[in-house]
């Protein structure tokens, strides 16, 4: 240990003067932490801060120490991956760039705003990114090598990891169902024909110099842009449905679409502004609305085929497979599956819409609801949708056991073995590399005991 010690400090009487330089605006920056042969300056973690703020991802309990120490922990797992040859995820690089720099000229309002908040050129920042998410797709590969190693667990694993749980640790599963549904959509002919003979006259209004503005506060059925006038804000065209986008960016500045359908609804689209593959437009939101006798034709079939089923004259995945409309479930005799994780059975807090799960609250197993008028899960908000439910399994709310959830209970042994294997490796390395962090951080106070003794050893 003392050996060890002794390097530390003759590593920061060596090296400091040698890690000060300039940044950009002017000011010193220098080298805040050397890990192996790895670095970490002020000016990477003053970016990361930076970034983290532009993204409303920073809380108020984080600090510069608790941004160093990840990045202590980052650069013991880089070192190893390099020792270990791994091969930097081109894909995945690419795909988080294109998603930072879309994130950030979202939230800031465009690329030169994004330049302005950094101080520094497009191309450079995604020079400097790109390094740091190849450094992270290292990083995370190795995590993921350490985490896989563990040994494979048995079940007599599992029921060791909830033996040795206290009662209050063992996590509490909601009442779950299975479930399966017919489904009847409206005619949509009529409804789709009467809400483009609404917009076709909002456009001629609007031709006719009625601002865009004030019609979509008026009659836009998206809520959360009708209060701004229609105006979505400088966002990425990949942000929204293809055919919206391709629409909008096919205008020139104050020009207004002709009648857009997307899996929302119809639009009338009104461009404010381009900037390279994103933009700024205004648009008017409706959907189809469909009357009383729709309803009335709907709820008929289904009470219809309800009636067959409970007279034992078709079973429920027959009526499910033969006149379902829902192309998901009707193959599957109308079973729905969680629209998350596509297990069989789906918590209660997951049920939705609200409409699902007022009609089987109250129902027991094998019971069938009435028809009911509900949402599908096609666009931001759904489209109309007749449906009965049957109630084919209820799981109460219980604390979690093999019986029923066993597999929860083995992701959750699974991810204590390679937490403690990942905790394990950092120890060890943290133990067995040599370590400089600065002295401004003279005071801080890091999670890891380890980290703490080395910077008041260093400081001393």
């Amino acid at each position: 240990m003392k050996k060890r010690l002794v390097n530390i400090l003759v590593l920061c009487l060596i090296t400091l003067p040698v890690f000060s330089q300039k940044n950009p605006k002017g000011l010193i920056d220098k080298t805040i932490a050397v890990v192996g042969n790895e670095m970490i300056s002020l000016s990477q973690l003053e970016q990361e801060l930076q970034y983290m703020r532009a993204n409303g991802m920073l809380s108020i309990a984080d600090s510069k120490a608790d941004i160093l120490e990840k990045d202590i922990e980052a650069k013991l797992f880089l070192m190893q991956a390099r020792i270990d040859s791994l091969n930097v995820n081109s894909d995945y690089v690419n795909s988080m760039l294109k998603a930072r720099i879309d994130e950030l000229r979202q939230a800031l309002g465009g690329e030169r705003e994004v330049e302005q908040y950094f101080g520094k050129p497009m191309y450079k920042l995604k020079r400097e990114w790109r390094s740091t998410l190849e450094n992270q797709s290292l990083t995370q590969q190795m995590q993921q090598k350490i985490a896989s190693a563990t040994p494979d667990l048995t079940p007599r694993d599992v029921k060791e990891f909830l033996a040795a749980l206290d009662t209050a640790d063992i996590p509490i599963v909601p009442t779950k169902y299975q479930i399966s549904q017919i489904c009847i959509y409206p005619n949509k002919e009529n409804a789709n024909l009467a809400v483009k003979e609404r917009l076709l006259s909002l456009r001629e209004r609007i031709i006719n110099g009625e601002k865009f503005s004030t019609l979509a506060r008026i009659y836009s059925e998206d809520k959360g842009t009708a209060v701004r006038g229609g105006e979505l804000g400088m966002t990425p065209k990949s942000s929204f449905w293809p055919v919206f986008s391709d629409a909008a960016m096919s205008l020139k500045d104050g020009m207004i679409s002709q009648i857009v359908e997307s899996p929302d609804g119809f639009h009338l689209i009104q461009l404010i502004e381009k900037k390279g593959d994103m933009f700024n437009a205004r648009h008017i939101l409706l959907k189809p609305k469909y009357t009383v006798e729709d309803m009335d034709k709907g709820f008929k079939r289904l009470d219809s085929l309800r009636n067959l089923i409970l007279d034992n004259k078709l079973t429920f995945e027959q009526a499910a497979l033969y006149y379902s409309q829902d192309l998901q479930s009707r193959t599957n005799g109308g079973k729905v599956a969680d629209a998350q994780t596509g297990a069989a059975f789906i918590a209660v807090d997951k049920i939705s819409p609200a409409q699902e799960y007022n009609a089987i609250k109250d129902l027991k197993e094998g019971e069938i609801s009435m028809p009911f008028e509900s949402l599908d899960r096609e666009g931001r908000n759904g489209n109309t949708v007749y449906k009965i439910i049957k109630v084919d399994k209820i799981i109460p709310a219980h604390r979690a056991n093999l019986e029923h959830d066993y597999n929860l209970l083995l992701e959750l042994a699974k991810d204590k073995a390679a937490k403690a294997a990942i905790n394990k490796f950092i120890e060890d390395k943290l133990s067995s590399t040599n370590i400089f962090i600065d002295p401004m951080f003279k005071g801080a106070k890091f999670s890891r005991e380890s980290l703490n003794k080395l910077v008041k050893k260093i400081n001393d």
